[in-house]
């Protein structure tokens, strides 16, 4: 991955795609533009002031030291004193403003990227690598942060000051002007040259950046099955694997950095050689003071600074631009799942869901779901059977539009649901999936966060009717206890049974309940489902489970094989007309059943 990346990257220079790219990280600067138009008036009067210090030493030199009055010299030298604070002083006020508006477009960059994450449909996320999203979000930010602030007003300087002092030096003598600069055309070519060498190896650190936090999350996140399997040797060596890229890389432009550096130096160094062997013999002929000589050595100092430092700024550019590419690709990406311009909000429903030869296949590749057809009356409980990967899960991924089909609709009191507002469809449906998602927060946070409004008695109300009011109580602080990064600190039984609380508090006219009870032991079971019994009159719900208990209750049972639709009906009309459910209710829920799965 990081040898054809950096293949890639060396085969495409300085892009059309890079030029918009730069041009789109600058269009964020006018968003905050009184701070950054005084920040550049700043930039101007420092200029000025580096200009006109030369003519200050001229002036001491030549009527102070060489005319030797001495009552020159301490005004040449208090006026050079004045503009070092003056300097300093518009640097710091500089500072400031550059940085405020920089750190501005870093905070609506980071807030546009969560707001893009939070929008982008569950497709998106199933392909990205959370490690990646993270660098892109945290590093890359910063990378064009810097580009927005101290990089951009650099350039501007190094412009100003380049053009200010190629001017002045003219003026001075355009002869030793004009050998003095014939450096200038080298200097730029090594800078283009070092930017060309630079740029891809900036994007290969970035990707790499990534592919190392990648693995470190990965690693956070699987700590127990690590241990579990003892493979933290194994995972350690990955990791250094991946850093020794990394590091490799580093070394590789640190390398390249130091070859520019005293080349640079060296070609700017023809200049001052030039200045000293001709500008010599002028002041020595009398066509050049002693102090136009110190003067225009200065002034090709500052002409040679900003080259030199634009060879400097040219990396950072390159590497902002490379970063600004892999933000801009998230924000950038097109949700699969979108609102249309004229969606309605869907007002509040009964439950009535129908399927209309729905179809549905994840990234265009073998479908998973095909031209599956039911009906759902409100309040009815509908039970999900089938083998792994017979489409369970992708049905109640479909209801609240975490994916479209690929082929029919799926209508809700007879609303299309991609013709209503995502928020107003996702709004009355409650749901609990396999995979319990807790928040590093207090419980009562974790069962409010669908309705943060609501009051402590709803919320306790809620845990009595999860059965889980009693665990909480047990807490150390109570509802006030926080349960650690994804609910660590509880059993799985536990982090179920607050999830549940965290639907049921929502009041939704529609519950889907993931093996919602699939971690809990069988007396927690009971009385999960007792409770849900009562919570679920009125409402429409769709479980999936193995148990045969559930089954037995439910008003639909959704029997599905290889993502077909093959048998519904109640468990009774099952038993008499589908060979295929009896089959799965003799080999898989009566066996669960008599080794006390029910």
């Amino acid at each position: 991955m990081q040898t054809s990346t950096l293949a890639r990257a060396r085969r495409t220079p300085a892009t059309q795609l890079e030029g918009r790219t730069f041009f789109r990280c600058l269009g964020y600067v006018p968003h905050y533009w009184p701070s950054a138009l005084c920040a550049y008036l700043t930039i101007l009067a420092i200029s000025a002031l580096n200009l006109a210090a030369p003519q200050f030493i001229r002036w001491g030199v030549d009527a102070g030291i060489r005319e030797g009055r001495t009552e020159v010299l301490p005004q040449a030298a208090l006026a050079l004193v004045g503009l070092v604070v003056l300097k300093g002083a518009l640097t710091f006020a500089q500072g400031y403003l550059s940085e405020s508006v920089s750190q501005s477009v870093a905070y609506e960059l980071r807030n546009a990227i969560h707001l893009k994450l939070q929008s982008l449909s569950f497709s998106y996320h199933d392909r990205a690598e959370s490690g990646q999203l993270l660098a892109r979000a945290i590093s890359d930010v910063d990378r064009v942060r810097f580009l927005t602030g101290r990089a951009l007003l650099r350039l501007v300087d190094c412009i100003i000051l380049f053009l200010g002092a190629a001017v002045m030096l003219v003026r001075m003598n355009p002869l030793l002007a004009f050998l003095s600069l014939g450096s200038m055309p080298l200097l730029a070519l090594q800078a283009y040259r070092y930017g060309r060498l630079f740029r891809p190896l900036s994007t290969a650190l970035q990707q790499q950046l990534g592919v190392l936090t990648t693995r470190l999350e990965q690693n956070l996140r699987g700590a127990r099955i690590v241990k579990a399997f003892a493979q933290e040797q194994a995972e350690c060596e990955r990791f250094d694997r991946e850093n020794c890229s990394l590091l490799d890389l580093t070394v590789r432009s640190a390398l390249v950095q130091a070859r520019n550096v005293p080349l640079m130096d060296l070609i700017a160094s023809l200049g001052t050689v030039a200045i000293i062997w001709y500008g010599g013999r002028l002041v020595i002929e009398g066509q050049l003071t002693l102090g136009e000589l110190v003067a225009f050595n200065t002034y090709l100092a500052q002409l040679v600074l900003p080259v030199r430092r634009l060879g400097m700024l040219i990396s950072a550019i390159a590497g902002a631009i490379a970063s600004g590419q892999r933000v801009f690709e998230i924000l950038d990406a097109e949700s699969e799942v979108r609102e249309k311009p004229g969606a309605v909000p869907l007002p509040p429903v009964r439950g009535h869901v129908r399927f209309e030869g729905v179809s549905f296949a994840y990234f265009g590749r073998k479908r998973v779901l095909e031209d599956v057809s039911f009906e759902v009356q409100p309040g009815q409980v509908v039970a999900l059977l089938g083998a792994t990967g017979s489409g369970k899960s992708t049905i109640i991924n479909l209801i609240p539009r975490f994916y479209d089909p690929t082929a029919g609709r799926v209508l809700i009191d007879g609303y299309d649901i991609r013709d209503v507002t995502l928020a107003s469809l996702r709004q009355q449906i409650g749901i609990v999936l396999q995979e319990t998602t807790l928040f590093a927060a207090s419980i009562r946070e974790n069962i409010a966060f669908g309705r943060p409004g609501a009051r402590m008695e709803e919320i306790v109300e809620a845990a009595r009717a999860a059965q889980a009011h009693a665990f909480i109580m047990q807490m150390p602080q109570g509802y006030d206890t926080r349960v650690g990064e994804r609910g660590v600190t509880l059993s799985g039984g536990q982090k179920q049974r607050i999830a549940i609380a965290r639907a049921l508090l929502s009041d939704p006219r529609i519950l889907i309940l993931d093996e919602a009870t699939s971690s809990v032991d069988t007396d927690t079971e009971l009385q999960i489902q007792a409770a849900l019994e009562r919570l679920m009159v009125g409402r429409t719900s769709f479980i999936i489970a193995q148990r045969l208990s559930t089954v037995r209750k439910a008003d639909l049972i959704l029997v599905l094989d290889r993502g077909r639709l093959v048998a519904q009906g109640t468990h009774d009309d099952l038993l008499r007309r589908s060979g295929f459910y009896a089959d799965i209710y003799h080999r898989q829920l009566l066996a669960g059943a008599e080794g006390g799965g029910a």
